[in-house]
């Protein structure tokens, strides 16, 4: 039946038996076909999505072309607020998208409201029990209920959209099999996070009086300099020029651990004996009458280390000294001096976010600029310094990243050869290239392996290891009576490693965070689990 004065596809649409109580009183409710479109109810529409598995919530705000302007119109868990409109975590409940229309930039002729699985329940909407979009105005309720979607991953649920000076809903229903990332591509919304950083230029160098790193690439037989350092602002840090071992050679351990394999660079040489610093004169040592002070605290070795840039203070802490900009695990800090800001990050970007959110992988961080000298440390954790030279990424697990020079990119990728070993798409972990420094840590003094044969690890003891590398997943048990009876080896699944290159192994078995893998994660509380889930950062 066609009604006059309604656009084609409009229909008179379902009553409800019965009102419903709103933030406004008692209102009517009226569920909507697909496709079906009914004047907004309001000023103010609160759009709630429920459904019987984890969803993400998001809306993005369209120009007259159906394209966001820019990223700033993408409102989302990571983004939450935008011009007119507002996401709010559910807490169990539905998330809301609080949408004004009279707030609306002009530019802006449509809002569009999303749902995405967020890696943790079904793979797809076909596996989902219900999906509901619920537009609440002061006026009426209107319904949305989803249904016949299969291998979708995400849906555009409803839009708010303007026609001849009036703002309408309609009921949308439309999929995708690429997720949330293909939604807000399908928009405009450029998830592509920034760019490498520009190649570096000499300044000035590191203190010297750090302990011996781990060096991607030396020169075979060649000492070791710290690398240039200078404050972020103006240029990247210098290291040093590589003629030696081809990409992906690891540096010579530190003292203390094994000899390189057959065909490898002899070790480089140790840092020459430094000068132990004079002791620090202890800060209420002088009042007048009174004796000063003594301990064991204000001995030497307990000062802090000099120097711009990443240094380690101790062995369970590093020192950063800032002169315009650095990175840091979000929450990592236990003490600064100085002027120094800090600003969350979240994961660095809206691609990013988005990948965290879909792999569990990433790292929340925090932005520290300003200067002075700050404090890093994470559970007491053992801290190692890496430089990278460029000729060679470095993959590490997420929960493993204390801090980094801002001239480094990273990304996240997938470990090759994982698909299908995790309940999501595989194991992920964050991929660090181009020239700089970056401190990880380790439960325990780790060992670092020289890939000169088959190479295999433990995913949780795997910290980190050459990009360069070709990784795989290896079965040790076969799924046999041994295994139905109790008797297997308990290392069913190994990382295997293979190539030129070096792998970081720390002695724990244990996930980020306890007993259960995927319960590390970006704050040491992960989102996707699976059988080797703990290896998510």
């Amino acid at each position: 039946m066609r009604v006059e004065g309604r656009e084609p596809g409009h229909s008179e649409g379902r009553r409800q038996p019965g009102p419903v109580c709103t933030g406004w009183g008692w209102a009517a409710v009226t569920a909507l076909a697909p496709g079906e479109n009914r004047p907004a109810p309001g000023d103010r529409l609160m759009v709630t999505v429920t459904c019987s598995a984890p969803v993400d919530v998001s809306a993005l705000l369209l120009a007259a072309d159906g394209k966001v302007r820019s990223d700033g119109d993408f409102v989302f868990f990571n983004q939450p607020v935008g011009p007119g409109v507002t996401y709010r975590h559910g807490q169990g409940s539905g998330d809301v998208v609080d949408v004004r229309p009279p707030a609306l930039p002009a530019d802006i002729d449509k809002v569009v409201v999303t749902a995405s699985l967020d890696g943790s329940g079904p793979p797809t909407f076909g596996s989902v029990g219900s999906l509901t979009a619920t537009i609440t105005g002061e006026q009426d309720t209107l319904t949305f209920p989803l249904s016949k979607l299969s291998t979708e991953t995400a849906v555009v649920c409803v839009e708010i959209y303007r026609r001849a000076g009036a703002w309408k809903v309609r009921a949308v229903g439309q999929g995708y099999d690429n997720g949330l990332a293909g939604v807000a591509t399908d928009f405009g919304v450029n998830i592509d996070d920034e760019p490498v950083p520009p190649a570096p230029a000499p300044s000035v160098p590191h203190s010297s009086r750090t302990d011996p790193t781990v060096i991607a690439n030396p020169v075979a037989g060649q000492q070791y300099s710290p690398p240039q350092y200078q404050a972020p602002h103006d240029r990247a840090p210098q290291y040093p020029a590589q003629s030696g071992p081809p990409p992906g050679y690891p540096a010579a351990p530190a003292a203390g651990y094994p000899p390189p394999g057959p065909g490898y660079p002899p070790p480089q040489q140790p840092y020459p004996p430094v000068a132990p610093p004079p002791p620090p004169t202890p800060a209420h040592s002088s009042q007048q009458g009174a004796q000063p002070m003594h301990s064991e605290l204000f001995d030497p070795r307990h000062a802090e280390v000099s120097g711009m840039g990443i240094q380690k203070q101790g062995g369970k802490m590093i020192k950063v000294g800032v002169n315009g900009e650095t990175l840091v695990r979000s929450g990592s800090m236990v003490a600064y001096q100085g002027d120094l800001h800090f600003q969350a990050l979240g994961s660095g970007g809206i691609g990013r976010a988005i990948q965290q959110r879909l792999t569990g992988e990433g790292v929340p961080l925090m932005k520290v600029s300003g200067r002075g000298d700050l404090f890093v440390a994470n559970g007491a954790a053992d801290v190692h310094i890496i430089d990278l030279d460029g000729t060679d990424g470095l993959t590490i697990n997420g929960s493993n990243v204390l801090a980094f020079d801002p001239t480094l990119g990273y990304d996240i990728r997938m470990v090759q050869g994982a698909a299908g070993y995790a309940s999501n798409a595989g194991l992920f972990n964050c991929v660090f290239s181009g020239r700089g420094r970056i401190a990880i840590t380790s439960h325990g003094s780790p060992v670092v392996l020289n890939v000169d044969q088959p190479t295999y690890a433990d995913p949780q003891a795997a910290i980190a290891w050459s990009s360069s590398l070709q990784t795989g997943m290896k079965r040790n048990d076969s799924f046999g009576l041994g295994r139905l009876m109790g008797r297997s080896t308990g290392e069913g699944m190994t990382l295997s490693f293979s190539g030129r290159g070096f792998v970081i192994v720390q002695p724990s078995e244990l996930p980020p965070g306890g007993m259960l893998g995927g319960t590390g994660g970006g704050q040491e509380a992960g989102q996707s689990g699976g059988l080797l889930g703990g290896l998510l950062g």
